[in-house]
């Protein structure tokens, strides 16, 4: 099988997942919207840590745009932990030594 040892594929990517839950749990992102009106704090498994919400937006009174605030907030710190994600898993994957990867 052009030399590859499936234990230690497996062993290998048994520490590779291991080393990624341990990223996403110490990876932490921000997203914001309306200029820092919203911000969501999250960490790498997609868990919101934090929401902050400047007091003029609430005192407006227009709780349709505050929801589309922190939708919008929400939105981008999980693209951001996606982006943060797939860096990872790429230099993981990549490091393996898998043909095509």
């Amino acid at each position: 099988m052009g030399g590859f040892n499936l234990q230690d594929l497996v062993s290998q990517a048994k520490r590779q997942y291991e080393t990624l839950q341990k990223k996403m749990e110490e990876t932490v992102v921000e997203g914001s919207s309306g200029g820092g009106t919203v911000t969501v704090k999250m960490d790498g498994r997609k868990q919101v840590l934090a929401i902050k919400i400047d007091p003029d937006a609430v005192k407006s009174g227009d709780i349709e745009m505050l929801q589309d605030l922190i939708t919008a907030a929400v939105n981008g710190a999980v693209h951001k932990v996606d982006e943060a994600m797939q860096s990872t898993m790429g230099g993981m994957l990549g490091g393996m030594g898998l043909p095509g990867l």
